[in-house]
């Protein structure tokens, strides 16, 4: 989650503290909406960077990005 709060940081102009708030803000809401399967996971892919980096490749081909 600390790599996605300082993306944040970094395209808001943010303080860290407020990005870190707005992150968790945003994830709650995910796992909220998201089915419950994906929802269980968002805590896992966030705490492992491979994991973000496999999902990413992933969804990119799911999506036909290549």
């Amino acid at each position: 989650m600390d790599e996605l709060v300082k993306v944040v940081t970094e395209r808001t102009g943010l303080p860290e503290a407020q990005a870190q708030k707005a992150t968790e803000a945003v994830l709650d809401f995910l796992k909220e909406k998201l089915p419950a399967p994906l929802a269980g996971q968002l805590d896992n892919v966030l705490e492992n960077p491979g994991m973000a980096d496999q999902a990413s490749n992933i969804l990119g081909n799911l999506f036909g990005k290549k």
